[in-house]
């Protein structure tokens, strides 16, 4: 037999339950939201990790290929041993006081094998490049492009030895892209103000400059220029 007060118990347990599912699914919504909003915070921690990882990896990529380029390239100038047989004891004290300096690498390395001639190849004709090694001509064709380099050394060091060079003789450029064969087109005597022996050319060529005579005591009067075209290119890889 139904009793009244059993319907209200029966009401009020109902509504109980209600609000304590309510309170739990309330729970539980608050907790999946959080939870989504901890997942999205992960998410783009590891996303900003990983770009932060992709750019320092190919920054470190970068700069292990111009290490990888530079070392390969040109022989470093400590390594070098140049034939000094035919230097005056001026220039070898100014070469080695040189080499207590630091710089930056050289552009090449220029290589007259007949001459026993093997020397770097710096950016500029100021006194102290040409003091450790020989130097590009600035205006003059860049290297490794088709044109005509100027390249300059002293006559009584690393040039010295242009004095026994002849037509037909090989130079060879190496630098980080390549290593270019020239041959010796021509050799000519000029005054210092003839400028025209450095005028652009269309073929990829270079010209040797160093004082004259070779042992004139005093500032020599002239010019020794030696001239060569390119005749093999052989490209690294």
């Amino acid at each position: 037999m139904y009793h009244p007060s059993l319907g209200y118990y029966s009401g009020r347990y109902k509504s109980m339950v209600s609000k304590t599912v309510k309170r739990k699914l309330g729970w539980l919504e608050l907790g999946l939201y959080v939870g989504g909003v901890a997942l999205l915070v992960v998410f783009f921690q590891i996303r900003s990790s990983g770009e932060r990882q992709r750019e320092e990896g190919v920054r470190v990529f970068q700069e292990s290929l111009g290490a990888a380029a530079q070392t390969a390239t040109v022989t470093a100038q400590s390594e070098i041993s140049p034939n000094q047989e035919l230097w005056t004891d001026k220039r070898i004290r100014q070469y080695e006081e040189s080499l207590k300096v630091e710089a930056g690498p050289p552009l090449a390395l220029l290589a007259i094998d007949k001459l026993d001639i093997e020397v770097p190849v710096y950016n500029g004709t100021e006194e102290f490049n040409l003091n450790r090694g020989v130097g590009r001509i600035i205006g003059t064709a860049a290297i490794d492009v088709d044109g005509n380099l100027g390249i300059a050394g002293h006559r009584d060091s690393f040039f010295r030895g242009l004095k026994d060079i002849a037509v037909g003789d090989e130079i060879r450029i190496q630098t980080a892209r390549a290593e270019v064969l020239y041959t010796v087109s021509s050799l000519e005597i000029v005054d210092p103000s003839d400028v025209s022996v450095l005028a652009p050319t269309a073929e990829r060529s270079i010209t040797l400059v160093t004082c004259y005579p070779f042992y004139f005591v005093g500032h020599a009067p002239k010019r020794y220029i030696v001239k060569a075209t390119a005749e093999h290119f052989l490209a690294k890889t």
